[in-house]
């Protein structure tokens, strides 16, 4: 649930008062002049400056078209098929699954987009209080979590501070970048929040950035840092903030804000902080039934069969798909009217693994679908599920693949092993680059992190189910063909 929403009307208050201000003494907030909102160390003020540019993240993260989206559909986890002339899209989804995507991807642009849009965001409160020094450090280190999705995305992209001016600025080389996150956030940890919360940077989450960026240094800079991500993962797991929860699905509840595996979340709430799309997207039209929801789903992004098959019978986490026979609310047996003949499952509604064709008539009922979190019943359009950017039980995988890349193969089983207990899985007695490949596609899926992974485990150009071998170009995006109209500063990555 947003914390934020409360304040973001205060923030635009205060801009426009400052901006219009004459006197410094005069009034602004709660009795604060323009030099003590300058030179305040008061947290709850702090609070109130930085929510624009949280509610700026929250943005389209957990929604179609944007970042998640290709994270997803560019991976072995999810699909979109063309149902008929329903998902055609123009072939965007199509082009994303089979490595084939453009600049002019509607996707790649509104991606690139959402991170400058909130990077701007910072950038301004940044120049108009260089001296709240908590603020700074804090807004420094989440726009450095902003890079690290652009350093992974994108690779080589444009660094903008604060005190730039410049109307073109120009691609920088992706270890450039790197090192900028880096000092960005290893700077600043001194003068971040020790806390506990979940929705703002801390310096636990600021660890999580770190150990996400050494952990695939080898890939933005060519030299591998598994030291480094293992420092950084050993700082979360000896603070002692964070433990497993007994339940997996506890971290992806509606009611998550406590959850004690969240690290950072994205508090969304469907009346005050919406975008968090998810049972729009994979539900069936008739889904709705099921949870009663006041907006119908737009029966989109489904599994693709191998990676469900990939979870064993007895894993708990295979609940976290709509798979099945589906009923209403009231336990009726729900039936699609609309089938399509050669449906083997006829008019009752009935998510198979097996995708039939991807293009151009999948089934409306083929592929299971994304139930990994809550659909609370009768939700809007958006969920209020916070959203876990970080969360503990990837952290604990992140330890096995740090310490099994440098030669500890029982310490990786045992914290494998933590991860499985929890699932009711089978624990594993031997371990491997598949291995842990697989157990962290079972852990984390859908929550952003596959194509990464698959990339740094050199598995992101097989060929998969309708989808053949791809170039080693594809494993970064396009810089949208928009920017680079405008700025020809900005140089394409090469393939494209």
């Amino acid at each position: 649930m947003s914390k934020f929403n409360k304040s973001i009307c205060f923030i635009a208050a205060l801009f426009i008062t400052l901006s219009a201000c004459e006197e410094p003494e005069q009034e602004l907030f709660n009795g604060y002049t323009p030099e003590e909102v300058a030179n305040s160390d008061n947290p709850v003020l702090t609070d109130v400056l930085k929510a624009s540019a949280y509610s700026t993240i929250i943005g389209t993260w957990g929604g179609h078209n944007s970042l998640w989206s290709m994270h997803e559909v560019a991976s072995d986890e999810m699909v979109i098929a063309h149902k008929g002339a329903d998902w055609e899209d123009g072939g965007q989804w199509i082009r994303m699954h089979q490595h084939n995507y453009g600049a002019t991807e509607q996707s790649v642009g509104n991606a690139w987009n959402y991170c400058y849009t909130a990077i701007g965001e910072i950038n301004l409160l940044l120049k108009r209080f260089p001296d709240v020094v908590a603020l700074g450090a804090e807004l420094r280190v989440l726009r450095a979590m902003i890079y690290l999705w652009l350093i992974d995305a994108y690779g080589n992209v444009p660094v903008i501070l604060e005190t730039d001016d410049d109307p073109t600025p120009p691609t920088v080389a992706r270890a450039q970048v790197f090192e900028f996150i880096r000092s960005s956030v290893e700077d600043n940890l001194a003068n971040l929040s020790t806390g506990t919360g979940k929705t703002t940077i801390n310096a636990m989450s600021a660890r999580a950035i770190l150990a996400k960026l050494y952990l695939n240094a080898e890939v933005y800079t060519g030299t591998a840092q598994w030291a480094a991500a293992e420092t950084n993962i050993d700082a979360i797991i000896n603070s002692g903030n964070y433990s497993l929860e007994n339940n997996f699905f506890a971290s992806f509840s509606t009611n998550n804000g406590g959850s004690s595996e969240n690290i950072l979340t994205l508090p969304y709430d469907e009346n005050n902080a919406g975008g968090f799309n998810l049972a729009q997207m994979t539900g069936h039209y008739l889904t709705q039934q099921t949870f009663n929801l006041q907006a119908q789903p737009w029966n989109g992004y489904a599994s693709l069969e191998d990676f469900y098959n990939a979870y064993d019978a007895n894993d708990s986490r295979r609940l976290g798909f709509l798979e099945g026979p589906q009923f209403s609310s009231d336990g009726t047996r729900l039936e699609d009217l609309s089938f399509e003949p050669g449906d083997p499952d006829g008019a009752p509604l009935t998510f198979t693994p097996e995708i039939n064709e991807l293009r151009p008539n999948s089934l409306r009922q083929a592929g299971v679908r994304v139930g990994k979190f809550e659909i609370a019943s009768g939700a809007g359009a958006s969920l209020s599920n916070d959203w876990p950017l970080f969360r503990y039980g990837d952290i604990i995988l992140m330890k096995a693949e740090v310490m099994w890349r440098q030669g500890n193969n029982a310490g990786a089983l045992d914290f494998v092993n933590q991860i499985r207990q929890r699932a009711g899985a089978d624990p594993l007695t031997t371990i491997d680059a598949d291995i842990l490949l697989a157990e962290r596609g079972r852990e984390v899926f859908a929550e952003g992190w596959r194509r990464s992974d698959l990339i740094r485990f050199g598995k992101y150009n097989d060929a998969w189910w309708e989808k053949p071998a791809s170039p080693a170009t594809v494993n970064i995006f396009p810089i949208p063909q928009g920017q680079i109209d405008v700025n020809a500063d900005l140089v394409q990555n090469p393939g494209y």
